[in-house]
């Protein structure tokens, strides 16, 4: 498993029945998470800290309870900042589970000795966009969702990125890859994260067990002939690393070289020592 264990401004509490409770800066928010499947007991001077929780309605959706919390409000990861913002969903803006994909970015990014580009797909509020940008890289942003990118464009300002050279693109990201494709850019490095649904801003209807395998194999198009690496992350249940990874070996390693690397994704927790599965990512180095 791939930990996140460096942060200082984000912290996985507890967990129990169904709930996580978390350390956002210096507010306490327990949200609902489908992999808390096990029971624990709920030390109130620990739960009774939330400013905020998350409760499901039965007609769908949902609404935050005894929320305290402010519109909005800033951590940091290193050197990196980004906006905290509770939404309908749940979700808060960033998932901090990723920060150990960032970190590998970096880490490839600075050692290449050369200039790198980076295609972000699906990029949402653009955890990966800024830390490529911030290791040095050119950084192409792509999502379908106008307010995520101005979300991605605002972390960037935050992490002192604004002139940094990222583009900003909103598209369906199947159809803008095919676009590339045809002009001829290619990148050296490309992140993908796609939803287990969704639509983009045409209609089109994206179903992750239909469309991941075809996705990957156009993707490898728009790699350069010295690609450095392809990430790929997902948090639909049904679609295991496995699996990922042997599509990323079949449409990427076989025609590039390289080796894969797959892993959950983890944050540990602080109150029993252990990590929660937060999804899972594949790695492929050149």
């Amino acid at each position: 498993m791939w930990i996140s264990d460096q942060w200082k401004d984000y912290e996985l509490l507890d967990t129990s029945d169904g709930e996580r409770l978390e350390r956002w800066g210096k507010y306490v928010l327990i949200r609902p998470d489908p992999q808390v499947i096990w029971h624990t007991e709920r030390p109130r001077a620990l739960w009774g800290r939330a400013d905020a929780g998350y409760k499901r309605s039965r007609s769908g959706g949902g609404a935050w309870s005894e929320n305290t919390l402010p519109e909005k409000w800033r951590i940091s990861y290193g050197p990196l900042t980004f906006r905290i913002q509770p939404t309908g969903f749940k979700h808060t803006g960033l998932f901090p589970e990723q920060a150990t994909n960032w970190d590998f970015m970096m880490r490839l990014i600075r050692g290449a000795g050369r200039p790198i580009k980076v295609l972000n797909l699906f990029a949402y509020t653009g955890g990966a966009t800024v830390a490529a940008a911030y290791a040095g890289a050119s950084v192409c942003h792509v999502d379908a969702s106008r307010g995520m990118v101005e979300a991605a464009k605002e972390n960037a300002a935050l992490s002192h990125l604004a002139e940094a050279p990222i583009r900003y693109i909103v598209d369906d990201c199947k159809k803008f890859v095919e676009r590339e494709i045809r002009r001829g850019n290619r990148y050296d490095g490309i992140v993908m994260d796609p939803p287990s649904y969704g639509r983009g801003p045409g209609g089109e209807v994206w179903k992750i067990e239909e469309n991941i395998d075809s996705l990957i194999s156009l993707v490898a198009g728009v790699l350069s002939d010295t690609p450095l690496f392809f990430l790929l992350n997902s948090y639909t249940t049904g679609l295991s690393v496995s699996a990922m990874k042997y599509m990323t070996e079949l449409h990427i390693g076989s025609r590039f070289g390289g080796t894969s690397e797959a892993e959950e994704l983890g944050l540990p927790v602080t109150s029993t020592g252990g990590a929660l599965p937060c999804g899972g990512s594949v790695r492929h180095v050149f």
